[in-house]
C-alpha cells in the first residue's frame, strides 16, 4: 500500500496554449483492484471522457484478472496451484503476465532477491499474522521462507510456438505481484488514453500516480511528496509530465507485536515486516518502475536502495527513516538523490488543492 500523496493542479491560459486551453476536465473515481482509483483527464467531451474511462477501469479489471492473489482463478493463482513444475512442464502465459514476470525478474536479479514475486507464501503467512496477532512459529516462518525463491520462478518462450510460458519449480510456492500490478495497469492504462486521443491525464491508484502530459498550461502536474507523519500536509513539491511517482511506507499499515512495530511490507530473506518506520517516494519514467522501486528501496534501507536505482535511468527518490530512538528531540533522516532537485517546486507554494491517495 501507498502512502498519501497529493496532486494539485490549476489551469493557465496563455497564447502558447490555446488548443490545449479548450479542452474540459473530468474526473472519476471507482474502486479497482480493491484500491480507490482516481483518473483525472483533458478531453474535448463528455462523451469522449466517458468512453475513455470505460477502457480504463477495463484495463484494470483485466489486469486484476491475472494479477490479483485475492481471486482463486487468477491467472497466478491458477498457475501457483501447479507448483512444483519442471522446466519442460511450464505452461503458456498472457502477454501482460509475462511482462510483469519479466520486470520483475530482472529487478530480483539487480536487488539480490530483496524484491521478489515469489513471495506470497511469506504476504500470505504476516496476513495471519495481522489477523491473530501472533508471530508465526519458527518452523511456519522457515517453511515460507523455503518456498520463496525468484531463481525457482522460469520465467521463457516456447521453441515451437514463440508465445510465453512460466514454470515454479518449488514445491508451494505462490507468485504475489502486489508491489508490481497497480504500477503496470496505471501505465497500460495511460497507454490506452493516448490510444484514445488523450494525452493529458493522470491516474492515482492508491499512491501509485502515473502522469502524461501536463494539464493545459502547465509544465507538469503538481504532486506532494509523501511525509512520514500521515496526518502531516506535504511540505515538498514536485511537478511531473509523462513520468511516475510512487511512495511505499507503513504509516496506514503496520502492528505492534511484543513491542515491536512491524509494517507490512516483508523483507523476503527474514520473511517478517519491516521494523523501522519508513516512506520512500520514488520518481520513475513510468508507474510499474516507480511502483516496484518503492518497495525495493524500503527493503534496501537508503544507501543500497539508492545505489540500486542508478540501474534504472530516471529514477530519483526520497527515503524519510524515523528515528532509531526517541529522545528530546527525535529527528527524521532524510536521503535523497540528487536529481529530485530537477522535479521539485522551489520555493513550494502553499497548496491551493488537494487530491490525495493513501497508502
Amino acid at each position: 500500500m501507498k502512502l498519501q500523496a497529493l496532486a494539485i493542479f490549476t489551469i493557465c491560459f496563455s497564447p502558447l496554449h490555446l488548443a490545449a486551453a479548450e479542452l474540459q476536465r473530468f474526473e472519476f473515481t471507482d474502486r479497482q483492484m480493491g484500491m480507490p482509483v482516481r483518473v483525472v483527464m483533458y478531453a474535448e467531451s463528455q462523451t469522449q471522457a466517458d468512453a475513455a474511462v470505460k477502457a480504463v477501469w477495463a484495463k484494470f479489471s483485466a489486469i486484476n484478472a491475472i494479477a490479483s492473489d485475492y481471486q482463486d482463478d487468477s491467472e497466478i493463482m491458477r498457475l501457483s496451484r501447479k507448483s512444483p513444475m519442471k522446466p519442460s512442464e511450464a505452461i503458456p502465459i498472457s502477454d501482460d503476465l509475462a511482462a510483469m514476470l519479466g520486470f520483475g525478474q530482472q529487478l530480483a536479479e539487480c536487488s539480490d532477491g530483496s524484491f521478489d514475486l515469489t513471495i506470497g507464501p511469506l504476504t500470505q503467512l504476516w496476513r495471519k499474522t495481522k489477523r491473530s496477532r501472533k508471530l508465526p512459529e519458527e518452523d511456519v516462518l522457515r517453511a515460507a521462507r523455503e518456498a520463496v525463491d525468484y531463481k525457482a520462478l522460469v520465467v521463457g518462450k516456447d521453441t515451437d510456438t514463440g508465445k510465453a510460458v512460466a514454470a515454479l519449480l518449488k514445491p508451494n510456492m505462490r507468485l504475489d505481484l502486489g508491489g508490481i500490478a497497480a504500477g503496470y495497469a496505471i501505465d497500460q492504462s495511460l497507454a490506452e488514453l493516448k490510444r484514445l486521443g488523450i494525452d493529458r491525464a493522470m491516474i492515482d491508484s492508491s499512491g501509485d500516480i502515473g502522469c502524461s502530459g501536463p494539464p493545459p498550461g502547465e509544465r507538469g502536474w503538481r504532486i506532494g511528496i509523501a511525509p512520514l507523519n500521515p496526518n502531516a500536509p506535504p511540505s515538498r513539491y514536485v511537478r511531473l509530465s509523462n513520468a511516475a511517482l510512487t511512495t511505499s511506507g507503513d504509516a496506514y499499515q503496520h502492528i505492534t507485536l511484543d513491542g515491536q512495530r512491524y509494517s507490512h511490507i516483508v523483507d523476503p530473506k527474514t520473511g517478517l515486516g519491516l521494523t523501522r518506520p519508513a516512506a520512500v517516494t520514488v520518481i520513475a519514467r513510468d508507474c510499474m518502475t516507480a511502483d516496484a522501486l518503492a518497495t525495493t528501496v524500503c527493503v534496501l534501507g537508503p544507501e543500497r536502495g539508492f545505489k540500486l536505482l542508478e540501474k534504472y535511468p530516471g529514477s530519483d527518490a526520497i527515503m524519510l527513516l524515523a528515528p532509531l530512538r526517541t529522545d528530546e528531540n527525535p529527528k527524521i533522516e532524510v536521503h535523497e538523490t540528487p536529481g529530485l532537485k530537477n522535479y521539485e517546486e522551489t520555493p513550494t507554494p502553499a497548496p491551493e488543492k488537494s487530491e490525495a491517495s493513501k497508502n
